[in-house]
């Protein structure tokens, strides 16, 4: 793993755990089912899951939407669920979104959605959108 990847250590505890749960379950349950049971699996390795995290997007000072984030491990990376046979760009905008509005540097999309977990992991720079992805499928 690289080191210079922001809380890499912890975003491959997280992958390994969503492997886990993917070669238990296979493919076919829903998202909800998915993220259930990867919060189970992370805890059980110690750590701290927060699931379905409040997110408001401010605007001048004002909140102008709410979003509600799957999980956030260990306080520091967020992870979005998908359980879908296709990848679509909106879905990695929707983390680099949700990055933005928890000012976290880096989260983790993953797709139960295919007999091989996807997963691709997300560093937003600077709290721009310019993004580092790394991923495999």
């Amino acid at each position: 793993m690289k080191q210079d990847v922001p809380h890499g250590l912890l975003t491959g505890k997280i992958i390994r755990a969503a492997f886990d749960v993917s070669n238990a379950l296979g493919c076919g349950f829903l998202e909800k089912v998915y993220e259930r049971a990867l919060a189970v699996e992370l805890q059980g390795a110690g750590l701290k899951v927060d699931t379905q995290v409040p997110l408001h997007v401010v605007y001048r000072g004002q909140t102008v939407g709410e979003y509600v984030a799957d999980m956030i491990v260990g306080g520091a990376v967020l992870v979005e669920v998908k359980a879908t046979t296709e990848d679509q760009p909106v879905y990695v905008a929707q983390v680099l979104n949700y990055l933005k509005a928890t000012r976290l540097p880096v989260g983790l999309l993953l797709n139960f959605g295919r007999p091989k977990l996807g997963y691709r992991r997300l560093i937003l720079n600077n709290k721009t959108a310019a993004v580092r992805e790394e991923s495999a499928s």
